[in-house]
């Protein structure tokens, strides 16, 4: 009687249970219906992949008759585009040399340009800073009576400088 108190005769008995549940609610035959349904239905795709596989390879035929003559087609094209590629080659260097010169002459136009207007920027915007700067150090260190003797200095200079 000991073998009661063994956990293994418990797992052994609770096992059997389990397998009689499983076969007295037919289970066991939903199971294998489940698998003869997905047989069949594996079945079917597999004569679907077939069919679709025939189909594929009749247009894969049509597509390699259609890419011969395309190449043909190619051949011609190219042959005649070659041709005119060559004219068109002659024609262009002509044009070309005439066509750089002028666009060098353009490009140093330009050039200058660009160098004079940086040239007028570069000094607009430092004399921007150092009036912002001016007034920054003005409106910090300038008292009403500094203020009142920079305006009588200022008059006084006017006069100097219109007699």
């Amino acid at each position: 009687m000991e073998f009661l108190f063994e956990p293994e005769f418990w797992v052994a008995v609770s096992f059997f249970l389990f397998l009689g549940l499983v076969i007295y609610f037919g289970a066991h035959k939903k199971i294998a219906s489940a698998l003869d349904a997905r047989a069949a239905s594996i079945a079917k795709e597999l004569d679907e992949a077939r069919r679709l596989r025939e189909e594929a390879e009749k247009v894969l035929a049509d597509y390699r008759r259609k890419q011969g003559d395309a190449a043909k087609e190619a051949e011609g094209i190219v042959s005649l585009a070659s041709k005119e590629a060559e004219i068109l080659a002659a024609e262009t260097r002509r044009s070309m040399q005439e066509h750089f010169e002028r666009r060098m002459k353009l490009a140093e136009d330009k050039i200058s340009r660009a160098e004079a207007d940086a040239l007028r920027e570069v000094r607009a915007a430092a004399a921007d800073a150092a009036v912002a700067a001016a007034q920054a150090v003005i409106a910090d260190k300038l008292t009403p009576e500094a203020a009142d003797k920079l305006v009588k200095q200022g008059i006084d200079a006017l006069k100097g400088k219109l007699n």
